[in-house]
């Protein structure tokens, strides 16, 4: 993948520019009266409960354990108001979620699972697919920080491929972006180009064309997908980098 990444110049950003979306979510949710916090909080938690999950099953926790454990931490961050001392001036977004769930395990949990399981807010229904997707971490003697940075990684760059297929489906270009989605992570040979061009009814030069916008486009989402956690833009170009060696 890291290829297909390469690093850019900087995209100058205005001087009041704040990483939106993810920090402003975590903001947002901090505010109890603010009608954007219920919506922020399952923003957050869908997107990041399976590297918080992966990382409390790499601290040995039991399965029920970790998803109870993974759950209620999302509404502790809500319940006890810890989202108001979040600041996108000290750190990484995903250093900071990190920080926020040992604390969280070092100091909030008392309750036994069993005698609450089922009950609480409940911000989305329990991933039944997370045991799963453990199960099948290639590498299994990563230690459980180098786990969480390798999940979230792969978060941010599946958020990138998903806003890129609805932007290609918005266009009316569907067809398109599933005969192409291979190659933001393959290297295209000049037979696939050949085949590409027959299946799509294009010349050999309008599929290279398209390869190319389809992967800058992936480009610039997975970096927006960065910039949204982290405080300032000069970071981006180092986050990138640090993600890309998380998956390496």
């Amino acid at each position: 993948m890291s290829e297909h990444l390469p690093e850019q110049p900087q995209t100058p950003r205005p001087r009041n520019w704040v990483g939106s979306t993810h920090w402003s979510a975590v903001l947002a949710a901090g505010q109890p009266d603010s009608p954007r916090a219920a919506a922020a909080m399952e923003e957050l938690c869908r997107t990041y409960w399976y590297p918080l999950y992966a990382y409390v099953r790499r601290r040995g926790y039991e399965v029920e354990e970790a998803q109870d454990l993974t759950q209620d931490f999302f509404v502790a961050l809500l319940e006890h108001h810890w989202l108001k001392e979040a600041n996108p001036k000290r750190g990484k977004f995903r250093s900071f979620l990190l920080g926020a769930m040992n604390h969280f395990l070092a100091n909030e949990w008392r309750r036994s699972h069993t005698a609450k399981r089922g009950g609480g807010i409940a911000l989305i229904p329990l991933d039944d697919t997370a045991e799963r997707r453990y199960a099948l971490e290639a590498i299994t003697d990563l230690t459980p920080e180098k786990l969480y940075e390798r999940r979230w990684a792969w978060s941010l760059f599946e958020r990138g491929v998903n806003r890129l297929r609805e932007h290609y489906t918005a266009a009316g270009k569907a067809r398109l972006f599933d005969a192409l989605k291979s190659f933001l992570a393959e290297d295209i040979r000049e037979a696939d180009y050949t085949r590409l061009a027959a299946q799509l009814g294009m010349t050999h030069a309008a599929v290279a064309t398209a390869v190319h916008r389809l992967r800058e486009r992936y480009r610039e989402m997975v970096r927006e997908e960065v910039a949204h956690t982290v405080a300032d833009p000069a970071e981006i170009e180092d986050e990138v980098r640090s993600l890309l060696a998380a998956l390496s």
